[in-house]
């Protein structure tokens, strides 16, 4: 991985609209100077793979950012896959319930991918964890979807909120789960020249 030598005066610009995303660089010691969430098509092409997918739309979402010479831009994706079916942000409550009850009781994987950009330069890494979401009763669901906290996450359900008491196991990053692996990110932004504190490129 090509790494530039460290620049204190490098800004950094948060290219994601989530909540979780700027809590979680917080963690890195670092406060985003801006936020653009870009606006790009994240319609999922004939035949892609989950991995390939949310790899694909980071890096398009990283293309789409537009930033300074002293920016870099941190983007990331998220998607649930159970087997090679993608399971994205759902449209409405009757989506998130499907969603819920096919990975009620069964194992899935939850790919997280980020890319950073430095004006020409692209550092790009993904994470895949494995989670498993217990048995859902109708009431379990009709709880869960009337809370709302299943708007706006991939698989319809946040692990790090009353969701949780839905996974009781998981094999992987819980930060990567929650929208943004912090080593790997810290490593990638490190590599771009913006300094984190403990960051190994």
């Amino acid at each position: 991985m090509t790494t530039l030598p460290p620049n204190p005066d490098l800004k950094l610009v948060l290219g994601s609209g989530s909540p979780r995303r700027r809590e979680l660089i917080v963690q890195l010691g670092l406060t985003a100077h801006d936020v653009r969430p870009p606006d790009i098509n994240e319609d999922v092409q004939a035949g892609e793979k989950p991995r390939d997918y949310v790899n694909r739309i980071a890096l398009e979402k990283a293309k789409a950012v537009k930033i300074a010479a002293d920016e870099v831009v941190l983007c990331a994706d998220t998607t649930v896959a159970c087997g090679r079916r993608i399971l994205g942000k759902p449209a409405d409550a009757d989506e998130a319930r499907a969603f819920l009850k096919l990975l009620s009781g069964r194992r899935h994987q939850v790919i997280t991918a980020i890319s950073v950009r430095r004006e020409d330069c692209l550092w790009q890494r993904d994470v895949v964890s494995q989670v498993k979401m217990k048995s859902l009763s109708e009431a379990e669901i009709a709880w869960y979807l009337a809370i709302g906290d299943w708007e706006g996450k991939a698989g319809g359900y946040g692990i790090q909120g009353p969701a949780s008491a839905f996974i009781p196991w998981i094999s992987g990053s819980f930060h990567a789960v929650m929208g943004l692996p912090l080593p790997e990110t810290a490593a990638l932004l490190t590599a771009a020249g913006l300094p984190v504190c403990g960051a190994q490129p």
